[in-house]
């Protein structure tokens, strides 16, 4: 029996026959023995066509310059293989393509959009007790490791890994799994250092190059898209205090829409300029300390007040926006939603900088304190996540 057929890109689905297909107009109406019925538009099944036209075999990427797309009804004839596979008959030119019923499927079970394959976010406050663990020694020998602990990531926008070697690449050759690491004017991996000496340069001009409290905040609000993923790996820690603080974005939104509606209306409307300042660097950009984007988009929080540098508002409307700030800001900070723990040498912490909030106490200035930090696109760590979710899925189904 054959039960395979070329899709437009690299997973193995089930074979899935179909029961039934029909021409309907310029649809073509699919029904699966379980009853389950899907509506093809019949352009849109043109493009899909593999080495038939539509994409091409090598790269699975589509070919079909819309502007050759006939006008009206595009199919010519339509019929279920033996085998249950879709066989098309495309008019003018006759081509026929013929299509997994699994690929098929899997558009009617409406697992082709970006959060198929993806666990469903978790809001938390401090409740949870401590981030999720993972063990670091093990995690780039153990795809299971890695792959709980980059779910995590999505699901709780913040995991932890313990015990990881102190090497100074590991932080590189771990985050390198997902993709290519986000470089900045920081650079693609940078140093975390009470060394305020250093406080002439471009790349290490930072309060985070000092001793001093950091409250809640998100990293580079003052680009059109800060970075996704925030990784820190401490390498050194012997300082007293300076423990991390972390609190949920989601949760903080939404406790400020149900409590205080008339500031969490001012933080998501009123547009603030943050400001990257160097001798070599000047980063700009206006937006809301809550941005909700557009539908689909990612919360982001546009959050620290070192680079916040002008109102972009109406005068009239600068007293409600920083009294809105002020509210956010001793929220965010509030025990009932602020994780608080140490940095132990072997440390590894990820988290989503546009979700979470992230602080830090202040340390005293005597022994040494290293951290190393990288950022990432959160796409990288989304397309490893569903890659595994897939993998694992085709293993055990």
């Amino acid at each position: 029996m054959k039960t395979s057929a070329p899709t437009p890109d690299f997973y193995d689905y089930p074979w899935q026959p179909l029961a039934t297909a029909r021409i309907e107009g310029s649809f073509l109406q699919l029904t699966w023995p379980d009853g389950t019925t899907y509506d093809a538009f019949d352009l849109w099944l043109r493009e899909n066509a593999v080495d038939a036209g539509g994409v091409d075999l090598a790269t699975r990427e589509g070919i079909m310059d819309p502007a050759h797309h006939v006008d009206g009804p595009a199919a010519s004839g339509v019929e279920v293989t033996e085998h249950g596979a879709l066989r098309v008959t495309w008019q003018p030119d006759g081509v026929e393509a013929v299509y997994h019923p699994g690929w098929l499927r899997h558009v009617a079970d409406d697992q082709h959009r970006p959060s198929s394959f993806l666990p469903d976010p978790v809001s938390w406050t401090s409740a949870i007790g401590e981030p999720p663990t993972y063990d670091g020694a093990s995690v780039l020998d153990d795809p299971d490791v890695m792959a709980a602990w980059s779910t995590d990531l999505l699901r709780h926008g913040i995991a932890r890994l313990r015990n990881a070697p102190t090497d100074e690449d590991f932080l590189v050759d771990l985050v390198g799994r997902f993709g290519p690491l986000r470089d900045t004017n920081f650079g693609p991996i940078w140093d975390v250092k009470a060394d305020v000496a250093m406080a002439g340069s471009d790349l290490t001009n930072s309060t985070a190059n000092t001793n001093l409290r950091l409250p809640p905040h998100t990293d580079l609000p003052t680009r059109e898209t800060p970075p996704g993923f925030q990784f820190l790996h401490c390498l050194v820690n012997e300082t007293e205090g300076g423990n991390s603080t972390m609190a949920d974005g989601a949760a903080v939104a939404a406790h400020l829409a149900e409590h205080h509606p008339e500031h969490y209306e001012a933080l998501t409307t009123l547009n603030w300029v943050f400001f990257n300042r160097g001798p070599t660097i000047d980063h700009r950009w206006s937006g809301p300390m809550i941005d909700l984007g557009v539908a689909g988009s990612p919360l982001t929080f546009r959050a620290f007040h070192p680079v916040r540098a002008f109102p972009d508002m109406d005068q009239a409307d600068m007293p409600r926006a920083y009294a809105a700030m002020k509210c956010f800001s001793a929220t965010a900070a509030d025990p009932q939603f602020a994780l608080s723990y140490p940095f132990a040498p072997g440390d590894i912490v990820g988290f989503d900088n546009r979700r979470i909030l992230h602080g830090r106490d202040s340390f005293s200035s005597g022994g040494r304190r290293h951290l190393r930090g990288t950022y990432i696109d959160q796409d990288e760590v989304r397309s490893f996540v569903r890659v595994s979710t897939r993998r694992a899925l085709a293993t055990n189904p």
